[in-house]
């Protein structure tokens, strides 16, 4: 099935990941945490099916550990005790802020990695292309670079070995050596190809003042309805941070808020907010088997 996330408006799809992404970095509350990190993965796996789930488990699960490992070494700040390394004390709220920022750091991974999927160069230039020309054209660039590069670095290893020049023929000398044209073969690709597309924008007339331009997407009444509710859904998190029912002390002791009616009502607009695209695509499939069963 096709993403129905990534079929709306630009606008929508980057005004979303604004809000997600702010609101992981911003908000420390392990509730607020925890929706993040379920419904961030929840996604990147739907966009990219096993190879996400892999890369997930191999990269981000061990940032998440790590991060949350080395805290209570380096930080000693606590009331609560737990025992002594080489003279420094190991804080129980120490241990609790170290997984809370292992949380946020594989969410901003994970909210980014689906970024990068939905959020294509087409439309990072249709939103900033008349404003800022020159730079969103460069980010649009260096967004997609790592994917190319990972290919054409495949393709030149693979060229390479036909010929006996891979990395793992030859002594260590000779491999570094494989290597080191691997590399320079693959950076005289990359300053080439930005060359060559710099050119190609410039002979279209890219950034010109009164340039027009062809675009396909178009903002529609099913745009501005989730728009809306995006809307309705941020200001009711932004009213909840501002009455205190996001935060959370960690230091010297872990203080956080009494859940209450309207703390919950916080925690789930923060909920649907994040799974805006789960619950897109899970209705559309469920609205594609339903005429699907009645033909």
């Amino acid at each position: 099935m096709k993403d129905t996330f990534a079929a709306y408006h630009p606008i929508i799809n980057f005004t979303f990941f604004c809000a997600v992404i702010l609101c992981s970095m911003f908000f420390m509350h392990p509730v607020l945490l925890c929706i993040s990190v379920l419904a961030s993965f929840s996604y990147s796996v739907y966009l990219n099916g096993r190879k996400a789930l892999k890369s997930n488990l191999v990269f981000v699960l061990p940032v998440m550990i790590a991060v949350s490992l080395l805290n209570p070494l380096f930080n000693h700040r606590g009331l609560t005790i737990l025992g002594y390394m080489r003279e420094n004390p190991i804080t129980l709220e120490s241990i609790y802020y170290g997984m809370a920022s292992g949380l946020m750091f594989a969410s901003i991974i994970l909210w980014f990695s689906c970024y990068n999927a939905v959020m294509t160069s087409d439309k990072f230039i249709y939103l900033f292309g008349r404003i800022a020309p020159a730079l969103s054209l460069i980010f649009s660039m260096v967004l997609r670079f790592v994917p190319k590069f990972k290919t054409q670095i495949i393709t030149i290893s693979n060229a390479q070995k036909c010929i006996g020049r891979d990395v793992n023929n030859g002594t260590y000398i000779e491999r570094a050596r494989h290597g080191i044209k691997i590399l320079s073969v693959m950076i005289t690709w990359a300053l080439e190809n930005a060359i060559e597309t710099s050119d190609s924008m410039r002979s279209r007339g890219y950034g010109l003042k009164g340039r027009t331009s062809f675009s396909i997407f178009r903002f529609d009444t099913r745009d501005k309805g989730l728009l809306l509710l995006m809307m309705i859904f941020i200001i009711v998190i932004i009213a909840g941070s501002a009455a205190g029912q996001t935060n959370i002390q960690y230091f010297p002791s872990i203080k956080a808020g009494e859940i209450t009616v309207f703390s919950i009502f916080i925690y789930s607009a923060y909920f649907l907010l994040c799974f805006i695209p789960i619950i897109l695509d899970a209705a559309e499939e469920v609205k594609w088997h339903y005429f699907r069963s009645g033909i």
